[in-house]
């Protein structure tokens, strides 16, 4: 902000929402597509970065769980041979990122987004389409579940949202 400095958006349980209706669409379609069409070498990449995200959530480390949610996606999106669904994507990282960090903050939410996350490789390693697909939607919807209930614990009495930190 000019004169101000820099400044943290806040992001509403609205917009939020709706976030997440749109990584719902997308991520299921990139996966299902993705189950379709990927290489044993691309699918060997996303066991890699399942494997990365399971080392994480054993060491209690956040910022190597999400870097390695943010490679097993990368995988699958760079992989579906959507380059708009990507690129669509790629356009909330920081969105997305700004909420995987809130969802992820819950008390055991890490361990059931591994066990979600190992559904979908399951699917895609079969070549199951639909059961990727089925499997991304369960497992944004879980993670929606989990940030809302972030963001109903962060609202202040007045019913306002507090600064970020």
């Amino acid at each position: 902000v000019p004169n101000r400095g820099p400044s943290v958006t806040e992001i509403s349980w609205a917009e939020a929402q709706e976030i997440y209706d749109v990584r719902a669409l997308l991520e299921a379609e990139a996966a299902s597509l993705f189950a379709r069409h990927a290489t044993p070498a691309q699918v060997q990449a996303l066991a890699s970065a399942m494997a990365e995200f399971d080392s994480a959530v054993r060491a209690n480390n956040a910022l190597r769980r999400l870097t390695a949610t943010e490679r097993f996606y990368g995988v699958i999106m760079h992989g579906c041979g959507n380059a708009i669904i990507a690129e669509i994507l790629q356009g909330l990282v920081a969105r997305i990122t700004f909420l995987r960090a809130r969802s992820m903050s819950r008390p055991g939410r890490s361990s059931v987004s591994a066990a979600e996350m190992r559904k979908i490789l399951k699917a895609i390693e079969s070549g199951n389409a639909r059961a990727a697909r089925v499997a991304a939607v369960e497992h944004v919807a879980a993670a929606a579940a989990a940030a809302r209930r972030y963001f109903e614990q962060e609202e202040t009495p007045k019913g306002r949202r507090r600064r970020a930190q």
